[in-house]
């Protein structure tokens, strides 16, 4: 196969980088994908950071091992705490997910800026390190949002139990003033019927879906290694848990093929 003809490799602690993926896919329509779902496994967020790492390296290998040419770590988990491990030890390019809050911390006109997001990410050092650079006269309020990608992971987005947890965790924000709230993990996107039902009018939402989306377009270009194939691209998701809820979420994707993977 020719090489930019190969693959670009995806892989999240679940469907919910499905959301990155269908901003690749509208951007880069003629690139074939393969997306792993580390179903099973979700969510990173709880994990200890060596166990993330683990985590990461079978997902590398396993995407390395069918071909790809880049890879994305469509985690913002995985990303703030493996992605420096596997930029050393894979002579492959990777694309990671950062909350995007400095752009957030430059726009807000209250100074308050909220993100939900996983313990895993809030508590990494790459996250710590993010936030150090921001302006000392921003406010940021941190929110873990434990129980979202549960619920998201077993086909729970609008459910009751769903909407009592945003709540509880948005309307502080909204008490403290934050004209933005960034979200900090890729499942969440999924969430933003809801969460704009409980902010209203004026709160922006942000994530980090289509800067990812050019980042890679940005990278293939730089490495030679864009898909100018005419054919029709091939989308293989692999998922290591029941595959009822990635079927839903690509169901307008007729060119996507989803099996299940003992991993």
């Amino acid at each position: 196969m020719n090489s930019t003809q190969k693959p670009i490799g995806i892989f999240d602690s679940g469907i919910g980088g499905t959301s990155i993926w269908k901003e690749i896919y509208q951007l880069l329509p003629n690139e074939n994908t393969i997306y792993l779902s580390d179903s099973k496994n979700a969510p990173y967020g709880q994990k200890s950071t060596q166990e993330i790492i683990d985590l990461s390296i079978k997902n590398t290998e396993f995407l390395i091992n069918k071909g790809a040419k880049i890879i994305v770590v469509a985690c913002n988990t995985a990303t703030t705490n493996a992605i420096q491990y596997l930029r050393t030890n894979y002579d492959i390019p990777f694309i990671g997910i950062e909350p995007a809050i400095k752009p957030a911390s430059l726009k807000t006109k209250t100074g308050t800026v909220g993100i939900l997001a996983t313990k895993g990410t809030l508590n990494s050092a790459l996250f710590e390190k993010t936030t150090s650079n921001i302006s000392d006269e921003i406010t940021i309020i941190e929110q873990v949002g434990e129980g979202l990608v549960e619920l998201i992971e077993n086909g729970k987005m609008e459910s009751d139990e769903m909407t009592f947890l945003l709540e509880k965790y948005i309307n502080p924000m909204l008490e403290k003033k934050c004209d933005y709230i960034v979200l900090g993990c890729t499942h969440y996107p999924y969430l933003l019927p809801q969460i704009q039902k409980i902010t209203g009018d004026g709160i922006q939402i942000i994530d980090s879906g289509e800067a990812v989306a050019k980042q890679v377009k940005n990278v293939l270009s730089l490495q030679n290694l864009v898909n100018n194939s005419t054919n029709q691209s091939s989308n293989i998701f692999y998922i290591n848990k029941d595959k009822s809820v990635l079927e839903n979420i690509l169901k307008d994707y007729k060119n996507s093929k989803i099996d299940y993977l003992d991993f």
